[in-house]
């Protein structure tokens, strides 16, 4: 079949792939073809950073202070929460890095640099409110993330895709248990 003059070939030669290879190497897995300003990713990466210790630290407030009979399987699935967004924050940092940048885990400032805000909550009720209101926070940032990398980091695009699926998950998790301890759920502390 003959290669239509008017499209570039799919891959770049060989000897133009490993010469590129080499350059910069100090620069790891940022090669020339990385298309996002990476200062930008950065930034927005650590606001996720921020914001997903922030949902950590109140799942495991909430973990520890709901009370109550049905406190036990809703106090389950906060700390089930608080493990996924750790492990999302480990995620993201581990991008930052690669991304040759630093993450931001400084305790000064957390709660600025982060989308979500840290409510206590007083009853299991508020404390299921709060986290279904983070969540979507969560769910409303990542979708801008990911529109601003789009194509051009489609490695983060993909990571930021697979936490805001899991964040939906926790999003409807939330609303479950509203649904089920709102209307006839006691909403008490002990």
């Amino acid at each position: 079949m003959k290669a239509d003059s008017k499209h570039q070939p799919f891959l770049t030669d060989v000897k133009e792939l490993r010469r590129r290879a080499r350059q910069h190497i100090e620069d790891g897995a940022v090669t020339s073809t990385y298309r996002a300003d990476s200062d930008t990713v950065g930034k927005i990466l650590n606001e996720a950073l921020a914001t997903e210790i922030v949902c950590v630290l109140r799942y495991k407030r909430h973990y520890f202070m709901a009370q109550g009979l049905e406190a036990k399987s809703v106090a389950d699935e906060f700390l089930t929460h608080a493990n996924e967004e750790q492990g999302h924050a480990d995620q993201i940092a581990d991008r930052i890095t690669q991304l040759n940048g630093e993450p931001n885990l400084n305790p000064e400032g957390m709660l600025t640099r982060a989308h979500s805000e840290y409510v206590e909550g007083k009853t299991l009720l508020d404390m299921i409110r709060e986290d279904l209101v983070a969540e979507r926070v969560a769910i409303e940032s990542y979708s801008e993330m990911i529109r601003y990398v789009a194509d051009k980091d489609p490695t983060t695009r993909r990571m930021l895709e697979t936490i805001l699926a899991k964040e939906e998950e926790h999003a409807q998790d939330m609303q479950d248990l509203l649904s089920r301890y709102g209307a006839g759920g006691n909403g008490h502390r002990r």
